[in-house]
């Protein structure tokens, strides 16, 4: 088991210094690591060195360009897309291992069902599990949707489900979980207004409720104790203020029109 096979990570940082030795241990099996990372001051890139990962420094681009940028540089057949915050368990290894010797000829990608850890529980609930993702693919048959958030794999043919899962441990600090609600909660709300969507912030508030609701009654965030609880009211704020903002787009774009008359 400690042959390397034909395989490329494709990992983008930024200040993962706590998440990312952990990450590359768990994939050290791999002939390439491609560590693409947008101007961490931490000593990430550092670290990715340390391990003998091909590091590159790149300007920020939104998650679906930046996660490309890295595919576009790995050179092995097979290719594993990554988050700092993942990690590969010997059982997902060895199911890796088994589609890389085999050629992988059933098909062009493979999908994982990915268990989601939450202040240092397994979430289950509220569409936590399996949240299955397509993550391994022959090079050359996928590529990284071009969003600036909720980015995803999208493969040039058959993706077959494997049963072993990626391990994802989520940021569980409250603090940096609201500043990660502010980041993607205005890209979301950017992205919908390109759409030309529009929200109140009234409808907003009915978004929120009806998240909450969702979650933590409809799909069972209540089984998932505290950390339910906790979910579902950040998934609520998120929802509020994706539309809340998208409402001030709204009311921006409005005011200017009327400028201009």
């Amino acid at each position: 088991m400690d042959e390397k096979i034909p395989l490329s990570v494709a990992i983008i940082t930024k200040n993962e210094v706590a998440n990312l030795p952990g990450c590359l241990e768990s994939v050290s099996f791999a002939r390439q690591i491609v560590v693409v990372d947008s101007g961490s001051d931490d000593g990430t890139p550092e670290i990715a060195r340390g391990f003998g990962c091909d590091v590159f420094i790149e300007d920020w681009k939104g998650f679906g360009r930046q996660k490309q940028a890295a595919i576009d540089r790995c050179r092995e057949p097979w290719v594993l897309v990554l988050d700092a915050d993942e990690r590969i368990p010997p059982e997902t290894q060895a199911a890796i291992r088994g589609v890389v010797s085999s050629g992988g000829e059933a098909a062009q990608g493979y999908s994982f069902p990915r268990k989601n850890f939450f202040q240092g529980r397994w979430v289950r609930h509220m569409g936590w599990w399996p949240d299955r993702i397509t993550r391994l693919f022959r090079r050359g048959m996928g590529r990284m949707t071009d969003v600036p958030v909720h980015e995803a794999v999208e493969v040039d043919g058959r993706v077959v489900p494997l049963e072993s899962p990626i391990e994802h441990f989520t940021e569980s600090r409250l603090s940096e979980v609201l500043k990660k609600i502010d980041r993607y909660s205005t890209l979301a709300a950017e992205e919908a207004f390109r759409e030309g969507r529009r929200s109140s912030v009234w409808g907003a508030l009915a978004r929120a409720e009806l998240t909450f609701i969702q979650n933590y009654v409809l799909r069972l965030g209540f089984l998932d104790g505290s950390q339910g609880l906790v979910l579902s009211v950040t998934d609520a704020v998120n929802k509020f203020f994706k539309y809340a903002k998208l409402s001030e787009l709204n009311r921006q774009k409005d005011g200017s029109h009327e400028e201009r008359r």
